[in-house]
């Protein structure tokens, strides 16, 4: 029989195992995330979400990673920790922090890009990562596009307690290669407005719309006009570009790009000029992660990643120093078709940078628009500008990446040399170069070069291409007028590519004035000259990879990231993020173009 106490015992028992229950269920679905707050100079506190380790041992200290972007970590939560869960499985704590005066972290909001309030404050957010009590001391940075770049930047500074990074999808070199002025020339880009406006925003989840927002926030100047005021290259952009200055990264970095991402010409300078240890790997990617990327294949990045910080961060011998230092995915043909979920290709694993067995041929331009390996006869050709042509060029996203539309309608416009068809396949791999004898009736003008593959159907891919503001012919740091009609010489270096031509295919070089609206053209009207033929001839040297043995390295699959429910935020834009051009457009009686 129970008695009145026994009952009493047995309820308190009963209560007490349904309130563990409760809070184990709770700490079990508690989201695997901690807010905290990074003091800075001044009182201001820089906002950090923190990931912890996977099945974490109270008490156990990990090595740390740090991503530091302005992209509002709340509201992205959810896609962090699914990111983020590869690290989160291998021992390791992953911290998001918001830049000052972006998403939740207090202040102004940065002036810039990589000014130095940012870069100042990074090194103390990596001292205060190093020194907490769950932390070894070893910090390593990671990141795609801004925080990519920022991962640089920090390694010139060398930091004690930065160990090794990884930059995704970015470049070194600010001034030429960044958004602002690709190729020297103002390019126009939908990220420009939109980082300002993002920027500009109260922090999640409040989004409180006091005094203190509209003194920091709301009425700061937006960084498009300092751009505008930074039209030369020179020491605002020195500040924060390794170009040049590689003595400065003395920590070791490992560089991921892709063929269709705009900033993929830092990889070969960084294995060729940074002394520390440096590996890299290019794919067929846009500009997005290699493990969800569009175009694929895509591949476990992230296994990589955690090969590179477990020897740096935590001394474990993974052998990925044992082995070649690039690996490369070979684009083998495709048709200009951006809507390609696969890009066919193969792995290779190349020594470094620059390869050895590189075979450098020229191939000139003729007078009957011919292109070959041999010396052409003498002429001059000339074209008249058209300042609103170049929308095939500029691809969807308005930069060189993404995979561009068939070029032949620009090329209708546009000074045009193809070979005959080749009798065997032919593999490049670099940065073509365009040495062009050019002029031009006008002070100001520019020249765009491109290179296609022109298949025996006629469609036109385009697998090369670069800019140049005639201006700088000299210095970008001291610009010149063009003196009108004098021939002066160019040689453009094209963006990093990777291209077999098959047999049956023809080489296409085409040269033009404009390429809008992905750079902003010249004001005044004129007609250009290019020389053909004898020793100032225009050609291409091609960077020509001979066939040989190779060795493939080994990726594994994409492994599927665990999100936050109740996180998500929506997406929109194309595979980069951004506004594109999804169709274009032409006036049957003008042809003018419009996207």
């Amino acid at each position: 029989m129970l008695t009145n106490q026994n009952r009493t015992t047995r309820l308190l028992v009963v209560l007490a195992a349904l309130v563990l229950s409760a809070c184990s269920a709770a700490q079990k679905d508690a989201p695997p995330i901690e807010e905290v707050w990074i003091p800075m100079s001044g009182g201001v506190r820089l906002a950090a979400d923190i990931h912890w380790p996977t099945g974490r041992i109270e008490g156990e200290r990990y090595p740390v990673l740090l991503t530091y972007s302005p992209y509002r970590k709340d509201e992205s939560r959810s896609g962090s920790q699914s990111w983020f869960s590869y690290f989160l499985d291998n021992d390791y704590v992953v911290v998001r922090v918001d830049i000052r005066g972006t998403g939740r972290s207090e202040g102004v909001t940065i002036p810039y890009e990589y000014s130095d309030i940012e870069l100042d404050d990074g090194e103390v957010v990596i001292d205060w990562l190093s020194k907490q009590p769950w932390s070894t001391g070893n910090v390593g940075m990671f990141g795609l596009s801004w925080t990519g770049f920022n991962s640089i930047q920090m390694a010139m500074r060398n930091p004690p307690a930065l160990k090794a990074f990884i930059a995704m999808m970015s470049t070194e070199f600010l001034y030429q290669e960044d958004v602002h002025y690709m190729d020297g020339i103002i390019h126009t880009d939908s990220w420009m407005m939109s980082h300002d406006l993002y920027n500009s925003m109260p922090g999640a989840p409040d989004f409180v719309l006091d005094e203190a927002w509209v003194k920091n926030r709301f009425e700061r100047e937006p960084s498009v006009y300092t751009y505008m005021r930074q039209q030369r290259d020179g020491p605002f952009w020195d500040r924060a570009s390794a170009k040049d200055q590689y003595d400065r990264i003395r920590i070791p970095g490992y560089h991921i790009g892709g063929w269709y991402d705009g900033y993929r010409n830092s990889l070969p300078r960084m294995l060729e000029n940074v002394d520390a240890p440096q590996k890299a790997m290019i794919g067929p990617w846009d500009h997005h992660s290699p493990n969800n990327a569009r175009p694929g294949p895509r591949i476990e990045w992230r296994h990589e990643a955690v090969r590179w910080f477990d020897h740096w961060l935590k001394g474990e011998d993974t052998g990925i120093l044992d082995e070649p230092r690039f690996a490369v995915y070979v684009r083998d043909y495709h048709p200009p078709d951006d809507s390609m979920s696969t890009i066919p290709g193969r792995w290779r694993w190349e020594d470094g940078w620059p390869i050895e067995r590189t075979d450098h041929q020229d191939w000139y331009a003729h007078p009957d628009h011919s292109l070959s390996v041999e010396t052409a006869d003498g002429a001059t050709h000339r074209m008249d500008y058209k300042p609103s042509i170049g929308l095939e060029g500029g691809g969807p996203t308005m930069w060189w990446g993404s995979i561009p539309p068939d070029q032949q309608s620009m090329d209708d416009h546009s000074l045009v040399y193809d070979s005959e068809p080749l009798e065997e396949p032919l593999e490049i791999l670099g940065r073509p170069i365009a040495s062009l004898n050019v002029s031009a009736d006008a002070i100001r003008a520019n020249w765009v070069v491109r290179i296609s593959d022109v298949a025996p159907d006629g469609q036109v891919t385009q697998i090369a291409g670069a800019a140049f503001n005639g201006t700088h012919r000299n210095s970008a740091r001291e610009p010149e007028d063009l003196v009108p009609n004098e021939v002066f010489p160019l040689d453009i270096e094209m963006h990093f590519t990777s291209w077999v031509f098959p047999e049956g295919h023809r080489i296409r070089v085409a040269v033009s004035n404009a390429q809008w609206p992905m750079l902003w053209p010249t004001p005044l009207p004129f007609t250009s000259t290019l020389a053909i033929g004898g020793e100032e001839g225009a050609r291409v040297s091609l960077p020509v990879i001979p066939s040989t043995e190779w060795r493939a390295p080994d990726f594994k699959d994409p492994v599927a990231g665990k999100g936050l429910p109740g996180y998500e935020s929506i997406e929109s834009g194309n595979a980069t993020g951004y506004a594109a051009i999804t169709e274009i457009q032409r006036d049957p009686e003008t042809g003018a173009a419009l996207g």
